[in-house]
């Protein structure tokens, strides 16, 4: 096989649901893939139906991104293969439950997979595409990054962490060619629903998208030059009116005196 002129897109959580989506559409882009999840399984079944289906070369990494030495393997792929020009950090658990009747440990757990897993593989393949002139940096954040309140508040305290990253990278490589996107889904039919206790079938049907769907919506709006992509949003002038009014805090959120209506409450 000939290596593909749009180069290599490394995907992680690649096995199943909006990774392997991701997989099957970049190849049909004219990517090769590097697949990166923990089932040895389904990967090497989803390689064979990608490779039969597109003619692209599709690696496959067995790797568990909650363990550091596996983490480690996937950051030294991004660092030296020079044919990478795309990552999707897909990889990640949810969680439903309370606060208060959640596991601490399995908490943290989430912590290391959703936030620290994703920045140092964010952290390895940032410079080489910044030396290579380009490159292109898929970041799955969440709705409930901008609404957690909604299920559990670890979850999206992560997902809110991915978007603040994303927004971060876009404006710090704005002008090195490097296209930086969030992508917040809302519900997305895949088996991690069942993983948390809720399967998907239990939720209305109205708030459910495929994620074919979902991932056709993400790289369209990627397409269209998008930093931030919610694939429901109706009308994006929504986002855009959030963006304005989150930049129009700005100015006033870092002064050398405290607001008036605090002095006043001192002073009384």
């Amino acid at each position: 096989m000939i290596a593909s002129a749009k180069g290599t897109a490394l995907v992680t959580g690649a096995s199943s649901g909006i990774g392997a989506v991701y997989a099957d559409r970049l190849a049909r882009r004219g990517h090769d893939l590097i697949l990166v999840a923990r089932d040895h399984g389904r990967l090497a079944g989803l390689a064979g139906r990608i490779k039969d289906a597109t003619g692209r070369v599709v690696a496959i990494v067995v790797a568990d991104l909650n363990h550091k030495a596996d983490v480690e393997r996937v950051e030294a792929i991004l660092r030296t293969d020079v044919g990478i020009t795309v990552l999707v950090n897909c990889a990640g658990v949810s969680a439903a439950g309370p606060l208060l009747l959640s596991d601490v440990d399995e908490m943290a757990d989430m912590i290391a997979l959703n936030v620290s897993a994703l920045t140092r593989l964010t952290y390895a393949a940032a410079p080489g595409f910044v030396a290579r002139d380009g490159g292109t940096i898929i970041n799955i954040s969440s709705i409930l990054g901008i609404t957690p309140e909604v299920l559990n508040g670890v979850y999206g305290g992560t997902k809110a962490f991915v978007l603040a990253f994303t927004l971060s990278l876009h404006k710090e490589l704005a002008e090195k060619n490097v296209r930086i996107q969030a992508v917040l889904p809302g519900a997305t039919a895949t088996d991690l629903w069942a993983k948390i206790g809720t399967p998907v079938g239990h939720l209305p049907s109205g708030i459910v998208m495929q994620a074919d769907d979902m991932v056709d919506a993400a790289l369209a709006g990627l397409d269209q030059g998008e930093y931030v992509t919610i694939p429901s949003l109706p009308d994006v002038a929504d986002w855009d009116a959030y963006e304005a009014a989150r930049q129009a805090l700005v100015p006033n959120l870092s002064l050398n005196v405290p607001a008036a209506r605090y002095r006043a409450g001192a002073a009384a």
